[in-house]
């Protein structure tokens, strides 16, 4: 009784997957040619073999060349020296107006304990962020250098080599000293 039950069932399994002669036709031709692959035969998968470019040492030579274009030489900028930039066609009673602070800073960036890169990208987000709200004058805090030993203050020349590289930056110049002093620069940006 178990056998014809399984027998029927095997049947009706058969009718219902019946393949029309269409869809055997489509299905060759999706697959393609085909061999028959003998019992015991057993073909090796494929592999991707690895490429024969050195990707490690090509990566080591991109992080060269960009640290090599990150820094400026002649920029022996000392703890206390006061920072001062001006592009070309900018007035010098505008960076007078900028150096006493009388353009009201309308956003700070604190970049105290910030490792070079996570900086720069800050610096970069904060001036296009600054740039898109309209803003014309802000401050950016990178500390005076004074826990970096004998290494000089390393955010104070990477942040004044980083905005001579920005177009939007028309100007900067050290703050007063009660919005930070050598610590600190004011930005004058150029309208978007």
């Amino acid at each position: 009784m178990a056998d014809r039950s399984r027998s029927q069932n095997r049947a009706s399994a058969d009718r219902d997957t019946q393949i029309s002669d269409d869809d055997s036709a489509l299905f060759r031709d999706a697959v393609g040619p085909v061999t028959e692959v003998a019992k015991g035969q057993r073909r090796r998968p494929w592999r991707h073999m690895p490429s024969a470019r050195p990707a490690m040492r090509e990566a080591d030579e991109q992080a060269v060349i960009g640290e090599l274009l990150d820094f400026s030489p002649g920029d022996d900028i000392e703890t206390g020296d006061d920072l001062f930039h001006r592009r070309e066609g900018v007035q010098l009673s505008v960076m007078r107006k900028l150096r006493r602070g009388q353009y009201r800073c309308q956003a700070e960036l604190d970049l105290h304990g910030m490792i070079v890169d996570v900086a720069r990208q800050c610096l970069a987000v904060f001036l296009r962020e600054a740039l898109d709200r309209g803003y014309r004058c802000v401050r950016v805090v990178h500390g005076k250098g004074l826990r970096s030993g004998n290494r000089g203050p390393v955010l104070k020349v990477k942040v004044a080599h980083w905005l001579r590289q920005r177009d939007e930056v028309l100007a900067y110049c050290s703050a007063r000293e009660n919005d930070g002093g050598t610590g600190a620069v004011y930005v004058l940006l150029r309208r978007a």
